[in-house]
């Protein structure tokens, strides 16, 4: 797919349905949350690179988190990361979907356990080297992890509570996977959400164009879906 078809494929329609969105960011209650920044997501070296690559590389995913950490941490606002880890406890379960079986087949997020990082340094379930200084700095909230696609089983929503948090610039991956489960959740939980959307991809499967799926939930449900470049004027107009 050429870069001119994508845009075309996933540009959002000339005469929508819906009314526009009047999200008004307010940085003394705006808080970045970036879902899953991690090495087995947005490397060529990660286990889903084959599933994910060409969507992350065509929306510039990466460059484009580098952008929303460095303006939301130059704005002042909460910044938080949604990571995905699974322990040896959790390759027990009885049960799981079929995306849940694929990840554990290929080690997606291997950790040997909650209370060790040996072999956790460069593996796949570790943050992208390209982000990791706006993670590890000692200010970001890294929440505890995330065990199937939405915040439930983690403490963010408990984290942005205790920061005043009440607006949530959502980015990172996958867009219908984790950033949809994140975006419903939040809304429920009585979040504005603004999705980022160059700065997520989906797969591409012969199931279908999770992308694109995302997309159109993206714009029924989100409070403003927003490029990077938007975002960033945003944060910097204080």
């Amino acid at each position: 797919m050429t870069e001119a078809h994508a845009a075309d494929r996933y540009a959002a329609p000339e005469n929508g349905a819906l009314p526009p969105s009047t999200f008004q960011l307010d940085h003394s209650r705006a808080a970045l949350v970036v879902v899953d920044p991690q090495i087995d997501f947005l490397s060529p070296e990660g286990v889903s690179w084959p599933f994910f690559g060409a969507s992350i590389t065509e929306n510039g995913v990466v460059e484009h988190l580098q952008a929303l950490f460095e303006a939301s941490k130059a704005a002042g606002i909460t910044v938080a990361v949604s990571p995905h880890f699974y322990y040896p406890t959790d390759h027990e379960w009885q049960f799981a979907g079929p995306l849940e079986k694929t990840m554990h087949a290929i080690g997606m997020f291997d950790r040997k356990g909650p209370l060790t990082l040996d072999g956790f340094q460069g593996s796949g379930a570790d943050f992208l080297p390209e982000l990791k200084p706006y993670i590890v700095d000692g200010k970001t909230i890294i929440a505890s992890p995330h065990k199937v696609y939405g915040p439930e089983t983690n403490d963010l929503v408990l984290q942005l509570r205790k920061k005043g948090v009440s607006q949530v610039i959502l980015a990172g991956m996958a867009a219908n996977l984790c950033i949809e489960s994140h975006l419903r959740e939040l809304i429920e939980q009585g979040f504005e959400v603004v999705v980022v959307r160059d700065a997520t991809a989906g797969p591409r499967v012969p199931e279908g164009d999770g992308y694109l799926a995302a997309l159109t939930n993206f714009r029924f449900l989100a409070h403003a879906v927003l490029t990077t470049d938007e975002t960033v004027a945003r944060l910097a107009a204080g």
